[in-house]
């Protein structure tokens, strides 16, 4: 049951019920998480407070001490980076809302069950988002021609209410572009809800998008209000929305098409008004072909597709986002990100990243933690990368190609960049050390924007 984290997530969790706090750390550790308990509010913040760092909060609502929402207040304003799921047994329409106006990337409805927790677990350690929550925080890291007409696509679409298919392989980052719809669209104030229906199974997918009263089967000892219901009036995010069944896409076409449903369990018809964003990393043609997709929710679904091309069809991001992921993490002994040497630049540019920018993330990650003097050189990255590097990058052969000149800016980008990191900010040092003039040097500085980017002023 081990999730194969690249590392062991530390996950926090705040809660005064001795059996739900018993469930999640038990459950969480056998998932390949450590996970740690307080049964106090400011016993947890006290815990957030401490040399060890976690990766995710997960807390009730309802605490003896202080409340759940007034944890929110002060994760947003101390600890921004930190992704939060709120859980409660007294779940209410409005103050689900409010968790997530406030941050929270997740709700859990109690009682849970383990599908549902490790669902949202993943969801929130391993989202490139889930450390930039925050609204004021939300950016898509990218410098090449393709993603900047991505984006220049959302920006339009997001102030529609148009219905959003985002396309692209595992780990290009479609939640990321959804919350960035989200938050540029009239509805940014409302509720951001998000669902990976290829994670759950059919029967509990139903009730996490409707809901259900109690008693509606085994287990459902107390009535919950679905992900449409909570998501009323803002943005509900279906990832993996080609592993639904059949039987679960025509329910889903009914909303669509009616913005009407009825929990399980229950003959009352419930109105909602949602703004649809669904992903999927299968091609949903194929599918049609296959009958696995019914055609009319494909086309109620794809009324503006967004592609996000995959990572090795944009090199011009790849460097830009390791240095992003590298600035991330935070050194305990207060030393600087590290850099990456000439070598590791080749190397990165010139892998195939199968994982796309997840992989990039992980792998930035790993070489941090193994390299020595904060230079990551070629021997801190993975050995399938080491085989890979005379490989080219793989051109975008259906639009613009790569752009060659921003391509090799960005590589002597690097090289001035790590010069002057070595050279301690020594303008004249780093030019010799290159092997240029220093005013040639100083030139490629102010043409290439650096000076900003390192903070140096010598």
């Amino acid at each position: 049951m081990n999730d194969n984290n690249t590392k062991k997530n530390r996950i926090l969790v705040i809660d005064d019920e001795e059996q739900t706090s018993t469930f999640l750390k038990e459950t969480l550790k056998l998932a390949g998480y450590y996970c740690d308990t307080a049964s106090r509010g400011k016993e947890g913040l006290r815990r957030l407070r401490g040399k060890n760092s976690f990766d995710l909060l997960i807390t009730d609502i309802r605490l003896p001490d202080i409340s759940g929402l007034e944890i929110l207040e002060t994760i947003g304003r101390k600890y921004p980076f930190l992704p939060v799921i709120v859980i409660t047994g007294f779940a209410t329409i409005e103050s689900t809302k409010t968790a997530l106006r406030m941050g929270a990337v997740d709700y859990l409805s109690k009682p849970f069950s383990t599908d549902s927790l490790l669902s949202s677990v993943r969801t929130a350690v391993h989202s490139s988002f889930g450390r930039m929550k925050n609204r004021k925080l939300r950016k898509i890291i990218y410098r090449s021609t393709l993603m900047e007409r991505l984006m220049e696509l959302v920006i339009k679409v997001a102030r529609t209410d148009s219905t959003i298919l985002i396309t692209g392989e595992s780990g290009t980052g479609k939640e990321l572009v959804a919350r960035a719809i989200h938050s540029n669209s009239l509805r940014a104030t409302q509720p951001y809800v998000s669902v990976n229906s290829g994670a759950l199974p059919e029967g509990l997918l139903e009730s996490e998008l409707f809901g259900h009263v109690k008693g509606a089967f085994t287990g459902a000892s107390v009535t919950t209000h679905g992900r449409f219901n909570v998501a009323d009036g803002g943005t509900l995010f279906l990832d993996e929305v080609g592993n639904m069944s059949l039987a679960m896409q025509v329910k889903l076409l009914r909303v669509l098409q009616d913005g009407e449903f009825s929990p399980v369990g229950s003959s009352e018809v419930i109105s909602t008004d949602v703004r649809l964003i669904a992903a999927t990393n299968m091609d949903l043609e194929e599918a049609l072909k296959k009958n696995e997709f019914r055609e009319d929710l494909f086309y109620r679904l794809n009324v503006i597709e967004v592609h996000i091309p995959p990572l090795r069809q944009r090199p011009d991001d790849i460097i830009p986002l390791a240095e992003h992921f590298l600035s991330e993490y935070t050194d305990p002994g207060g030393k600087e990100s590290p850099v990456l040497s000439s070598g590791a630049v080749s190397i990165l540019l010139s892998y195939k990243w199968p994982g796309n920018v997840r992989e990039l993330e992980n792998t930035m990650e790993r070489a941090r933690v193994l390299c020595e003097n904060s230079i990551i050189k070629p021997e801190d990255l993975p050995g399938r990368m080491l085989s890979s590097s005379d490989n080219p990058p793989e051109p975008n052969l259906s639009g613009k190609g790569i752009q060659l000149n921003s391509l090799l800016d960005n590589i002597e980008k690097h090289y001035i960049i790590s010069a002057l990191k070595q050279s301690n900010g020594n303008r004249t040092r780093a030019a010799r050390y290159l092997g240029l003039k220093r005013t040639t040097f100083l030139a490629r500085i102010k043409s290439l924007g650096i000076m900003k980017d390192t903070g140096r002023n010598r």
